[in-house]
């Protein structure tokens, strides 16, 4: 018997396949980092006017530069955005987002993050904030970290 070509809304079960889209995008590889403090809370970071997604609230991270790897990159960002230095060995990879944005599409390594040193400040956001899982739902986030955000509500 020969066999036949599987129905692609059979492959997922949560529903329809999900169309790709026609045409190449860069792909651009950004890191971010859930920083955990002893009470559980988590560290997000309001963006600065003049930026791209303004006033949304995110997970600290940044650009993935050339030769460097995401964790070597986010102890790098770390530093910049927020004055605290940790290592690679401190950051645990949990999940990633995929996201389509209208001229590239994002790919981006979330690792969380509880032993740094350092006071956290805000150097290149507007605003930080200390806030508890169940409550990060309530802050308007980039379309990117969304999905994210469940992902640390189930671990912590």
């Amino acid at each position: 018997m020969a066999p036949t070509a599987a129905d692609p809304d059979d492959l997922c079960p949560s529903g329809p396949a999900t169309p790709v889209a026609a045409g190449p995008k860069p792909v651009v590889l950004v890191v971010a980092g859930a920083l955990v403090d002893i009470d559980g809370r988590v560290l997000i970071a309001r963006r600065p006017e003049g930026k791209k997604m303004a006033g949304l609230w995110e997970f600290p991270g940044g650009k993935v530069e050339s030769g460097e790897t995401p964790e070597a990159a986010l102890v790098r960002e770390l530093r910049e955005e927020l004055g605290i230095d940790t290592s690679g060995s401190c950051l645990a990879p949990l999940t990633f987002a995929s996201h389509e944005y209208d001229d590239f599409h994002l790919l981006m390594p979330l690792y969380v993050c509880r032993r740094w040193h350092g006071r956290v400040t805000a150097k290149e956001h507007s605003e930080i904030k200390w806030v508890r899982p169940m409550q990060m739902g309530e802050y308007p986030m980039p379309p990117a970290d969304v999905p994210l955000v469940s992902m640390l509500r189930d671990l912590l």
